[in-house]
């Protein structure tokens, strides 16, 4: 069972010389993908003179799975580029991150979001960073979007960057983690947003100070992250193999 693999490790990683600089890597890689991703929504907003369409819906895509294939690949080699909370939540359950380092990226990935935010603000004279919100759904409906989607995300990070049976479809992990959030924002950006990631949602929040539901897009995503690292680890990962290093997700 996963539950018998999970670690708690030690308080002492915090101050390891590995951690602190999977944690950085952590926080540059969650920068640059929320500057990108959030990013793109403001110059939409600004060129589109505020209005919704369609095309904008498809331009976030594009943005986020562009960026995510990016943080993802630049952070694979230090932290494992897990860039959200979900993902790491994930991984721990699974056994393949011990607690406290696991908390050190959590910080890493808010801290990283929150930056990413304020220097967009800064950089586009003020305009507003847009948050997360619910429309047309209830919170329930939300939840369980989210919930579908991350577990499709996490899912997809366990089958290509974690499982020791892999082989050379590692190389492809970015990619088709990219290419899976952009396809669920198609899918669910009209309704909930498409968070899927607690730190995407809990920067612009922050910025923006808008909190409404920001329940939802926290529960939704562990939730969904937890069953896809349990389900994926229990089903489909053969016991024998040996406990991946904390730096392999």
């Amino acid at each position: 069972m996963p539950v018998s693999r999970i670690a708690v490790g030690s308080h002492h990683e915090v101050y390891e010389t590995g951690a602190l600089k999977a944690a950085l890597a952590e926080f540059i890689s969650t920068l640059i993908f929320v500057f990108a991703g959030q990013g793109s929504g403001v110059a939409f907003g600004k060129l589109s003179g505020g209005t919704d369409a369609p095309i904008g819906l498809i331009a976030a895509a594009i943005a986020h799975a562009f960026a995510l294939f990016v943080a993802v690949s630049v952070g694979a080699n230090i932290s494992g580029g897990h860039v959200n909370p979900a993902v790491t939540f994930g991984a721990f359950l699974g056994g393949n991150i011990t607690l406290f380092r696991g908390l050190l990226y959590w910080i890493a990935q808010l801290l990283g979001s929150t930056a990413a935010c304020f220097l967009l603000r800064f950089a586009t004279g003020g305009l507003p960073t847009g948050f997360f919100a619910l429309s047309g759904v209830s919170c329930w409906e939300a939840l369980v979007l989210e919930i579908v989607m991350t577990f499709g995300l996490v899912y997809t990070v366990y089958a290509t960057a974690v499982d020791p049976k892999k082989g050379e479809l590692g190389t492809i992990a970015p990619i088709a983690i990219g290419f899976i959030v952009g396809a669920n924002i198609l899918v669910g950006g009209a309704f909930s947003g498409a968070s899927m990631n607690p730190a995407v949602s809990f920067g612009p929040a922050l910025v923006s100070w808008e909190w409404g539901y920001q329940w939802v897009y926290w529960v939704g995503p562990l939730i969904g992250g937890g069953l896809a690292g349990v389900v994926y680890e229990l089903l489909f990962i053969n016991r024998s193999h040996e406990q991946l290093p904390t730096t392999d997700y």
